[in-house]
């Protein structure tokens, strides 16, 4: 059981630490003013320092509240019923990601949007099909010959000729 003020202060610190790191990649880029305009890092570090002192402002809202006992903050963030929800989305994604690495985008499109509906969204086997095949269909006219961006094929794409 993780409570709101300790899901709050994780959320802060990585994100504290994601700004950080951008701040510090950004500086070997450059952070001034050249003849020409902001150097390439410029952009990245003031993101990077924003993001930051967000996280900075979080994490001192969270532990002011605490010190002076709001009940918000000790509220149930996430409990036994709330992470199967969690796992519940996130378990396909990866699923999605992992079938993509092999088997491409297409592929994974298919078999993603096929278990979203018919499992998770309780549709019958043909709208779920008819649905994941045509969004694929869709990816490809779209990206692969509208916009000439070709997305990652596995063998099925081969096998095809795509």
């Amino acid at each position: 059981m993780i409570t709101r003020f300790w899901a709050e202060t994780a959320t802060a610190l990585v994100t504290l630490a994601f700004g950080l790191i951008v701040v510090w990649g950004a500086r070997e880029f450059g952070i001034g003013w050249d003849s020409s305009g902001p150097q390439p890092g410029a952009f990245p570090f003031y993101t990077g320092a924003l993001i930051a002192i967000a996280s900075v402002g979080t994490l001192v809202v969270t532990f002011v509240q605490r010190w002076r006992g709001a009940a918000i903050v000790e509220e149930i963030f996430l409990d036994r019923e709330r992470a199967g929800r969690v796992v519940a989305f996130f378990a396909p994604l990866v699923g999605f990601v992992l079938i993509t690495a092999f088997a491409g985008m297409y592929v994974a499109t298919i078999a993603y949007l096929l278990f979203a509906m018919r499992f998770q969204g309780g549709y019958g086997w043909l709208v779920s099909v008819a649905s994941a095949v045509a969004a694929a269909f869709v990816f490809y006219v779209v990206f692969e010959r509208f916009f000439q961006i070709g997305l990652l094929k596995g063998p099925v794409e081969r096998l095809l000729g795509l």
